[in-house]
Protein backbone atom coordinates (compact mmCIF):
# COMPACT_ATOMS: atom_id res chain seq x y z
CA UNK A 1 0.00 0.00 0.00
CA UNK A 2 1.44 3.36 -1.07
CA UNK A 3 1.00 6.42 1.07
CA UNK A 4 0.63 9.77 -0.62
CA UNK A 5 1.21 13.12 1.09
CA UNK A 6 -1.78 15.34 1.70
CA UNK A 7 -2.03 18.00 -1.02
CA UNK A 8 -0.96 21.47 0.06
CA UNK A 9 -3.04 24.05 -1.77
CA UNK A 10 -4.84 27.30 -0.98
CA UNK A 11 -8.59 27.49 -0.97
CA UNK A 12 -10.18 29.32 -3.89
CA UNK A 13 -12.79 30.85 -1.56
CA UNK A 14 -11.69 31.44 2.05
CA UNK A 15 -13.72 29.96 4.88
CA UNK A 16 -15.98 32.33 6.82
CA UNK A 17 -13.82 31.99 9.95
CA UNK A 18 -10.84 33.24 8.01
CA UNK A 19 -12.72 36.29 6.70
CA UNK A 20 -14.19 37.28 10.07
CA UNK A 21 -11.20 36.52 12.32
CA UNK A 22 -9.92 39.66 14.07
CA UNK A 23 -6.45 40.37 12.70
CA UNK A 24 -3.57 41.54 14.88
CA UNK A 25 -3.24 44.74 12.83
CA UNK A 26 -6.91 45.64 13.40
CA UNK A 27 -6.64 44.70 17.10
CA UNK A 28 -3.62 47.01 17.51
CA UNK A 29 -5.48 49.83 15.74
CA UNK A 30 -8.38 49.45 18.20
CA UNK A 31 -5.95 49.54 21.15
CA UNK A 32 -4.31 52.70 19.73
CA UNK A 33 -7.69 54.37 19.17
CA UNK A 34 -8.99 53.57 22.65
CA UNK A 35 -5.85 54.11 24.64
CA UNK A 36 -5.50 50.37 25.26
CA UNK A 37 -7.30 49.79 28.56
CA UNK A 38 -10.84 51.04 28.92
CA UNK A 39 -14.26 49.97 27.71
CA UNK A 40 -15.61 52.07 24.83
CA UNK A 41 -19.15 51.91 26.17
CA UNK A 42 -18.94 52.40 29.96
CA UNK A 43 -15.36 53.81 30.09
CA UNK A 44 -14.50 51.36 32.87
CA UNK A 45 -10.74 50.93 33.18
CA UNK A 46 -10.81 47.86 35.42
CA UNK A 47 -12.71 44.75 34.46
CA UNK A 48 -12.29 41.00 34.49
CA UNK A 49 -11.35 41.13 30.81
CA UNK A 50 -11.41 43.49 27.87
CA UNK A 51 -12.45 41.95 24.57
CA UNK A 52 -12.33 43.24 21.02
CA UNK A 53 -15.86 42.70 19.72
CA UNK A 54 -17.41 42.85 16.24
CA UNK A 55 -19.99 45.63 15.82
CA UNK A 56 -21.47 43.78 12.84
CA UNK A 57 -21.49 40.19 14.05
CA UNK A 58 -19.16 37.69 12.43
CA UNK A 59 -22.17 35.48 11.72
CA UNK A 60 -23.61 38.36 9.67
CA UNK A 61 -20.38 38.75 7.69
CA UNK A 62 -18.75 41.44 9.83
CA UNK A 63 -15.11 41.88 8.88
CA UNK A 64 -12.36 41.27 11.41
CA UNK A 65 -9.75 43.29 9.56
CA UNK A 66 -11.71 46.59 9.56
CA UNK A 67 -11.10 48.59 12.76
CA UNK A 68 -14.34 50.53 12.09
CA UNK A 69 -16.17 47.24 12.78
CA UNK A 70 -14.42 46.57 16.11
CA UNK A 71 -14.88 47.93 19.62
CA UNK A 72 -13.07 47.26 22.89
CA UNK A 73 -15.66 46.19 25.48
CA UNK A 74 -15.51 44.83 29.01
CA UNK A 75 -16.29 41.13 29.02
CA UNK A 76 -16.71 38.21 28.92
CA UNK A 77 -19.84 38.19 26.77
CA UNK A 78 -21.29 35.31 28.83
CA UNK A 79 -21.48 37.51 31.97
CA UNK A 80 -24.78 39.42 31.91
CA UNK A 81 -23.27 42.43 33.74
CA UNK A 82 -20.75 43.33 31.03
CA UNK A 83 -20.90 45.62 28.02
CA UNK A 84 -19.99 42.81 25.62
CA UNK A 85 -23.09 40.91 26.79
CA UNK A 86 -25.18 44.10 26.53
CA UNK A 87 -24.01 44.71 22.95
CA UNK A 88 -24.56 41.12 21.80
CA UNK A 89 -27.78 40.10 23.54
CA UNK A 90 -30.03 43.15 24.02
CA UNK A 91 -32.04 45.31 21.61
CA UNK A 92 -30.54 48.49 23.11
CA UNK A 93 -27.09 46.97 22.66
CA UNK A 94 -27.73 46.29 18.99
CA UNK A 95 -28.79 49.92 18.54
CA UNK A 96 -25.64 51.06 20.37
CA UNK A 97 -23.50 48.89 18.06
CA UNK A 98 -24.99 50.52 14.95
CA UNK A 99 -24.49 54.04 16.37
CA UNK A 100 -20.90 53.20 17.32
CA UNK A 101 -20.27 51.78 13.84
CA UNK A 102 -21.49 55.03 12.22
CA UNK A 103 -19.25 57.03 14.57
CA UNK A 104 -16.21 54.88 13.70
CA UNK A 105 -16.84 55.04 9.94
CA UNK A 106 -16.86 58.83 10.25
CA UNK A 107 -13.71 58.72 12.43
CA UNK A 108 -11.77 56.58 9.95
CA UNK A 109 -13.08 58.55 6.98
CA UNK A 110 -11.70 61.77 8.45
CA UNK A 111 -8.46 60.07 9.50
CA UNK A 112 -7.82 58.72 5.98
CA UNK A 113 -8.59 62.04 4.30
CA UNK A 114 -6.06 63.97 6.47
Amino acid sequence: MMLYPKPNHKRRVPKRGTRTRITQKARNEVYDRVGYRHCERCKRSQAYAFEVAHLIQASQGGSGDDPANLALLCGPSTDSRTCHHFADYTAEGREWRMEKRKELIEYYGRKRSN
